[in-house]
C-alpha cells in the first residue's frame, strides 16, 4: 500500500471520529444537561489535539473549532 493511501485512510478516519465528536456535543448541548455537555465537551477538544498531533488537521482549525464550540457551552448558562 502506497504512503498516500494509507495516509488517507487515516485523514478520512480521524476526521469522521471529529465530526461524531461534535455531533454527540451538539447533541448534548441540545438536551440542556450542561455536565453531558461538558464532559462531551472534553472529549472532543482531545480529539481535536490529537488530530493536530497527527498532522490530519493545523492547529490554527482546531482551535478555531475548540474555542467556537467552548463559546457555546458559555452560552448555555
Amino acid at each position: 500500500m502506497r504512503n498516500s493511501a494509507r495516509k488517507q485512510l487515516r485523514n478520512r478516519s480521524v476526521k469522521s471520529r471529529l465530526k461524531t465528536m461534535e455531533k454527540r456535543y451538539t447533541a448534548a448541548l441540545t438536551t440542556g444537561k450542561k455536565e453531558d455537555a461538558t464532559t462531551a465537551l472534553r472529549s472532543a477538544i482531545s480529539t481535536f489535539d490529537k488530530a493536530v498531533k497527527a498532522g490530519v488537521i493545523p492547529r490554527a482549525t482546531a482551535n478555531r473549532k475548540k474555542s467556537r464550540l467552548t463559546v457555546r457551552l458559555a452560552a448555555l448558562k
